[in-house]
């Protein structure tokens, strides 16, 4: 059996404050946020919005919106574009999410049915080419060039990254420094464009523009990481899919490419067996498993975390001390927190 690693009862409480207390400050804004999104994803083609409308309402936490939001207010915005932008970048991510499922044949979102076990991979791939659609309409609305540059390089990025997970995927050669630029791109990259167009709305100086580009990146950086450790031992109520996803899909994250790298000669012919050739048997999950944390592979995948969560706490040492700042320092203890 997986070892699962087990949340008291007081870290859980401190989790979800964490989150509810960046989440109560923008509540307004997000709101309008959120009418927004149902606005954009309607459409005379039935299927648009009902397909649509099945993931966004699928319980995410709306991470990216609410990091541009409290950007736009750490930099003292008074306007509205925020608003408008807060929901591109989620139309961005929900995209992201479409086509993922079809690459990754997952039929599992956050705990539900996928769009893709739905409606089938050809809905999915097109519905999620219109709300990227969706999300340069507003970008061309905002009528910014620097945040349509900003959003357009991420969403580029954002491919290229999917692209190299591709060909990472069932490469147990995979080096570390090969994957941290995969998750650079493919899921710190947004949340770097998510931050930085709340300086750039409020029209701030270049170094709370790069600040806040850094805060997202490394954020970004830190939360994938702790997605690789929740993948190997976290329940299905938590993950919001069930545990070894990633390990049935052949992928290489950071827990095996360090596992890899401390084996035995004997224990990578083990993970060439399941991740290169997918010759998978009963009881191989949790032999990886035990893999992983005889070599410290989850723990250390951690403390990679930590690290990049402290250079994120750092990027917003320019900014004076508000509920805002002490609110997005306290989302990164969220983003690690999730791993215990």
């Amino acid at each position: 059996m997986a070892v699962v690693v087990e949340i008291g009862q007081s870290r859980r409480d401190n989790i979800k404050r964490a989150l509810d207390q960046l989440t109560t400050l923008v509540a307004d804004d997000l709101k309008r946020v959120n009418q927004v999104i149902v606005d954009k994803m309607d459409s005379p083609v039935a299927l648009i919005p009902q397909l649509a409308g099945h993931i966004i309402a699928a319980g995410g936490k709306r991470l990216r919106p609410l990091i541009t939001l409290a950007a736009a207010d750490l930099c003292g915005y008074q306007g509205d574009r925020h608003v408008s932008l807060a929901a591109c970048v989620e139309f961005i991510h929900t995209a992201t999410l479409l086509h993922d499922d079809v690459v990754d044949d997952s039929d599992l979102r956050r705990g539900q049915d996928s769009a893709k076990a739905v409606w089938g991979n050809q809905a999915s791939v097109l519905v999620g080419d219109f709300l990227f659609s969706r999300s340069f309409q507003l970008m061309v609305q905002d009528g910014s060039l620097r945040v349509l540059k900003i959003l357009s390089d991420a969403s580029a990025t954002i491919a290229e990254g999917e692209v190299m997970q591709l060909m990472t995927t069932n490469d147990t050669e995979t080096s570390e420094a090969a994957y941290m630029d995969v998750i650079r791109a493919k899921t710190a990259k947004l949340f770097a464009a998510a931050a930085e167009i709340g300086a750039v709305v409020a029209e701030r100086p270049a170094a709370e523009g790069e600040a806040l580009e850094s805060y997202g990146m490394n954020f970004g950086i830190a939360f994938q990481l702790v997605d690789d450790v929740l993948d190997y031992s976290a329940e299905q109520a938590q993950l919001g899919k069930t545990i070894g996803d990633d390990f049935r899909e052949g992928k290489i994250t950071l827990p095996v490419v360090l596992a890899w790298r401390r084996g035995t000669a004997a224990e990578r012919d083990f993970w060439r067996r399941t991740l290169e050739t997918m010759e998978q048997q009963d009881g191989d999950l949790d032999h990886a498993i035990a893999l992983m944390n005889k070599y410290n592979a989850l723990s250390d995948t951690i403390e990679r975390s930590r690290h990049y969560g402290s250079i994120a706490r750092d990027a917003l040492g320019i900014f004076p001390e508000t509920e805002t700042k002490r609110a997005l320092v306290n989302l990164i203890d969220f983003c690690i927190d999730r791993a215990y």
